[in-house]
């Protein structure tokens, strides 16, 4: 008994060892890389969520913040570095701690940028989080479905074009430079989150980057995973169809989680070279993960929710 107790605490030790070890990665390195001369993305490890920042001489525009305060405020000073001006504004592209809980890292009063959905669920379902001073920096500025920001000579371009990871998903449309940041509408070469308690919804999500498809762009930069371009896109939605075919299957012969897990390891395929992301010992997003969320949909064990009303944006 002592031999397994002392097992189990080792065990015990080790994931907290490999958590403390992925903290203190995620907050202490950042890595960026230009995609075009004025445009930079911004990747850390973990899960953090992958931010773009835009320079120009006028201010730069950040989008998404990461997961702690601390990320937050080292991405803000980053972003004045490469513009030499301050940050005009933030976007959060949905509510998710991995890339929003970094907005606190700015100072109360910037212009957060969200839909509406968003912030909603960032009340509701992350309201733990949004308190005391982190509410100083909530979205204030409220997208129902498009709106433009412009910073010195470039043109950036929020769309609400559906369902998808959330309810709220909002696509940047940096137009000069001809790339779009899709959040985690896109996960690249990664299993992706599907959030049904915010409104995500597999059954749409492929519709929504169609819409997607049909601007004017060149490169994607990903919630997560390395920046691709439109083939990129379509091997996602590749996914996305051949995970609701099979939920829908499930649906209609009636068959159990574990019955619809084994017929995805049999024949899935459109995920070749996909990697699991997560916390070590606490959560991973998986093929088994995805196809649970799927049944869950298409049989209806939970349905996506409602969305919150639309009113005017500002």
């Amino acid at each position: 008994m002592l031999r397994k107790l002392g097992i189990a605490l080792a065990a015990l030790v080790l994931v907290a060892g490999a958590a403390v070890v992925w903290l203190y990665h995620s907050v202490t390195t950042l890595e960026y890389e230009p995609v075009t001369p004025s445009l930079s993305v911004v990747q850390a490890g973990g899960i953090n969520g992958n931010v773009a920042i835009l320079a120009t001489a006028e201010g730069a525009v950040v989008v998404d913040t990461m997961t702690f305060r601390q990320q937050g405020a080292r991405i803000r000073e980053l972003a004045e570095r490469l513009a030499g001006a301050p940050v005009t504004a933030v976007v959060n592209t949905h509510y998710h701690l991995d890339h929003a809980h970094g907005n606190p890292g700015f100072p109360a009063g910037t212009q957060v940028v969200a839909t509406r959905q968003t912030r909603e669920y960032m009340l509701t379902l992350d309201a733990g989080y949004w308190s005391g001073k982190n509410a100083d920096t909530l979205p204030n500025y409220l997208v129902d479905a498009q709106h433009e920001l412009r910073v010195g000579r470039k043109t950036v371009r929020l769309l609400h074009l559906g369902r998808g990871h959330t309810g709220g998903d909002l696509v940047v449309h940096f137009v000069e430079d001809r790339v779009v940041h899709l959040g985690d509408l896109l996960f690249n070469g990664r299993y992706p989150n599907v959030d049904l308690e915010a409104g995500g919804s597999i059954a749409a999500w492929d519709a929504t980057l169609d819409r997607v498809l049909a601007l004017d762009f060149d490169r994607v930069i990903p919630g997560h995973g390395p920046v691709t371009d439109r083939a990129g896109i379509a091997r996602f939605q590749a996914f996305l169809r051949e995970v609701w075919g099979i939920a829908e299957q499930a649906a209609r012969e009636r068959l159990p989680l574990e019955k619809t897990q084994e017929l995805a390891r049999r024949t899935l395929t459109s995920d070749a070279g996909f990697v699991a992301i997560g916390i070590p010992g606490i959560m991973s997003l998986d093929r088994d993960f995805v196809v649970r969320r799927a049944w869950e949909e298409a049989t209806g064990a939970v349905r996506p929710a409602a969305l919150p009303a639309a009113g005017s944006g500002g």
